[in-house]
């Protein structure tokens, strides 16, 4: 069976071509600048990449393109043969705890749970409605990224706020990357060779999250309300005080939204370094000594240790501390130094191994006799969207 992985986004489609249920990819791509001047897009296919330019006015025209490859490549020869499209939705509030078929009451609840994920939501959306155009006879699924916390108890996922905010306005706590915590704990749970374990599962990119994860089932995770509370990120402060955004609309006049934006878009590694939000720049800005990118890897990475002890206690210990996502996978000078502070636990990193496994390498980074091993494993949300797309519809 043909399943089809997408994540859209606001200007972007990614994709991913599945075989189920041996789990092979036939083919994968992202579509870019969608609706923007230089539209173009990727397909990897046998191992080789090739990159097109063409007019994107809209999703559909990106569907199009899409179908129009996997024919003229001989992926499938009618559109018949894809069974299913599994899409990456960001924002399922409390009522979606699982991945579902998507029908109209599905495509309401998005719609009404946008003024969660703004950015989100409505663009994951004009990707389900692109693909029940263009192949309507496939099966649409919807897979949350918030599905995979819902597991989290009341205590975890409050604020301590008046309760009437939660009940009338849904404020609590929800978390992101739920499909890469989820497969991320899955396979460490393999390697572990055991089902029931206590897993904190890092989750480190631009954007970056951490959970708590026992028995397959999140305890805690460091995202809230919206993707911006917890770790440092690229370009997203993390957990501040409050009190700082009215205190800065008094001093600089600034509006809520403006403010908002800042520390979405102008904070983080960003704010700090004054450099950039991707961490190949600010590494190049440390080697050359510069003071404020030195001092933004020294926060990142503090923000990171002082949650994976938080959940370490809260675990009453853990079999493994897991490494994801560009940062997780790619960057063994964040992990050495998240690692030797935890050196407390008695986790002992294997150097060697740590600086050798990287890009798309699977393997444990610490020594044999390290109280916790840990692992870095390269995450595959599309994966698991095909996965429940397979099962949901088989």
């Amino acid at each position: 069976m043909k399943i089809l992985s997408v994540n859209a986004g606001s200007s972007s489609l990614k994709f991913q071509l599945f075989e189920m249920p041996e789990e092979n990819v036939l083919i994968s791509g992202v579509f870019e600048r969608i609706g923007i001047d230089g539209s173009f897009y990727t397909i990897k296919l046998n191992g080789e990449k090739t990159k097109k330019e063409c007019v994107l006015k809209n999703h559909e025209d990106a569907v199009k393109v899409l179908i129009d490859e996997l024919v003229s490549n001989k992926v499938i020869k009618s559109l018949d043969e894809i069974e299913g499209v599994g899409h990456r939705l960001v924002h399922g509030g409390e009522k979606y705890s699982e991945s579902v078929i998507i029908d109209d009451e599905v495509v309401k609840t998005v719609e009404e749970l946008s003024p969660l994920a703004p950015l989100h939501n409505p663009a994951n959306l004009m990707g389900v409605k692109a693909f029940q155009t263009k192949i309507p006879s496939a099966k649409q699924v919807g897979c949350f990224d918030t599905a995979f916390h819902q597991t989290m108890k009341e205590d975890r996922y409050l604020y301590a706020v008046p309760y009437e905010w939660y009940t009338k306005y849904g404020i609590r706590k929800y978390g992101f990357h739920g499909m890469s915590h989820r497969y991320v704990s899955e396979r460490a749970n393999e390697l572990l060779d055991k089902n029931y374990t206590s897993v904190i599962v890092c989750h480190l990119g631009n954007g970056g999250s951490i959970s708590a994860i026992r028995d397959g089932r999140c305890v805690d995770t460091t995202m809230g309300f919206t993707p911006n509370a917890g770790i440092v990120m690229g370009s997203r402060s993390g957990d501040i005080d409050y009190s700082i955004i009215p205190y800065l609309m008094n001093k600089t006049g600034k509006t809520v939204e403006e403010i908002d934006t800042d520390l979405n878009k102008a904070s983080g590694m960003l704010g700090i370094s004054g450099v950039s939000s991707d961490f190949r720049d600010i590494d190049e800005a440390i080697a050359k000594k510069n003071h404020q990118a030195i001092l933004a890897h020294y926060l990142y990475v503090n923000s990171i240790v002082n949650y994976v002890a938080r959940f370490y206690v809260e675990l009453g210990g853990c079999d493994a501390i897991c490494f994801t996502a560009g940062v997780g996978e790619n960057a063994p000078h964040v992990r050495r130094m998240v690692l030797d502070r935890l050196s407390c636990l008695g986790i002992k990193i294997d150097k060697q191994a740590n600086e050798e496994i990287r890009f798309g390498k699977e393997g444990l980074i610490t020594k044999e006799d390290s109280s916790v091993p840990c692992y870095v494993i390269p995450t595959n949300e599309e994966l698991m969207i095909a996965r429940d797309t397979y099962n949901l519809i088989k």
